[in-house]
């Protein structure tokens, strides 16, 4: 399996990010670690060890991004704008910088996913950039970000908070776009995000956005469930 390390200056977040690629080819996949995790979780987790087969077979392309969450929504000794102008900046070196990387591989195709925060960041850059994405994989995820904003309104926060801004799209082309993308939200029986989940899936029904909900039996937060869920769901829903 190909396996690349890459590493540069990020001219949108003024410092050194890394991030991981797996695969020579398929259908490019931007992932996002965990709350404040690194780019290197799914290879320590063994994520990229339960997607060995399609990846081998060339079937999907990962790159696995670093976060800068300590920097934003958990930096609690900023100000809640200056966290929200920090995932702003994120959001540009994902868009400006490591899509043209992607983009070596000519498979159109683009799939964000991630776990619990990580779930979050892949469906706010689908919703924000749905002219780039063709599916989102959202395990177990918050859409919610209002409590790491202590209170606090602005346009970056609001055009960065799912629950906010999606309930209030009316761009047509837009609207479109969504409605094409083949989203997948997962959550489990007995954890605590289960009813962010269903919350969020219900506004994706208001606005006609078809999309496919799995509820695990029990408790599902996890790794080991993960890994399960990335091997059935990271090439469509069941």
């Amino acid at each position: 399996m190909l396996r690349e390390y890459h590493r540069w200056f990020s001219p949108a977040l003024g410092r050194e990010m890394e991030l991981l690629l797996f695969g020579h080819g398929g259908a490019r996949v931007l992932v996002f670690p965990t709350s404040q995790g690194r780019y290197y979780e799914w290879e320590d987790r063994g994520m990229i060890e339960a997607l060995r087969h399609p990846l081998e077979q060339g079937w999907i392309q990962l790159y696995c991004v670093d976060s800068v969450d300590a920097e934003s929504w958990y930096a609690r000794w900023k100000r809640p704008g200056d966290r929200a102008w920090r995932q702003v900046q994120y959001d540009a070196y994902l868009l400006q910088e490591v899509l043209p990387l992607t983009r070596r591989n000519s498979n159109p195709f683009l799939i964000t996913t991630g776990a619990s925060f990580g779930a979050y960041h892949a469906i706010n850059f689908a919703l924000r950039h749905p002219e780039q994405v063709g599916r989102v994989l959202a395990m177990n995820g918050i859409y919610d970000i209002s409590g790491w904003t202590d209170g606090h309104h602005d346009d970056n926060i609001y055009f960065n908070n799912p629950v906010a801004y999606l309930p209030n799209e009316q761009d047509g082309q837009r609207l479109a776009l969504l409605r094409r993308m083949d989203i997948i939200l997962t959550t489990s029986e007995d954890e605590p995000l289960r009813g962010e989940t269903e919350r969020f899936s219900a506004m994706l029904w208001q606005k006609g956005i078809w999309h496919a909900l799995r509820i695990w039996r029990g408790w599902a937060h996890d790794w080991p469930w993960w890994r399960e869920m990335v091997h059935l769901y990271l090439s469509g829903h069941d």
